[in-house]
């Protein structure tokens, strides 16, 4: 059996979660989006066994950028890159928002 991938969050994919824990409390039911929150973090933990069995991002495949796949979790798309043996989750993002967009977001607001 092959040894388990680490799994890495990074501080904003950190915050990606957070953030949609809060919209979804405030918008919904804490109790939904405790069960969203669980639900996100239990099919991560998948990623420890066969991370490449996600996709690649397609709009990156698209420009040449093999380096980062996708888990999808409806309507999240849990975004993350395979180094070695671990598994770098670099952002949490609505998958019913143009990825361009938000990519240029958050970039403007790490900047400022």
């Amino acid at each position: 059996m092959a040894k388990p991938y680490l799994i890495d969050w990074a501080p904003v994919a950190i915050r990606d979660l957070e953030e949609i824990f809060d919209y979804v409390a405030l918008h919904n039911s804490f109790d939904r989006a405790n069960h969203l929150h669980s639900k996100i973090l239990n099919r991560v933990k998948t990623l420890s066994s066969h991370p490449t069995r996600c996709r690649i991002v397609p709009e990156l495949k698209e420009v040449g950028v093999n380096d980062y796949r996708e888990l999808i979790i409806a309507p999240y798309r849990v975004f993350f890159r395979i180094t070695g043996r671990t598994v770098g989750i670099v952002g949490v993002l609505d998958g019913r928002r143009d990825l361009e967009e938000l990519l240029i977001s958050r970039i403007l607001r790490e900047s400022s």
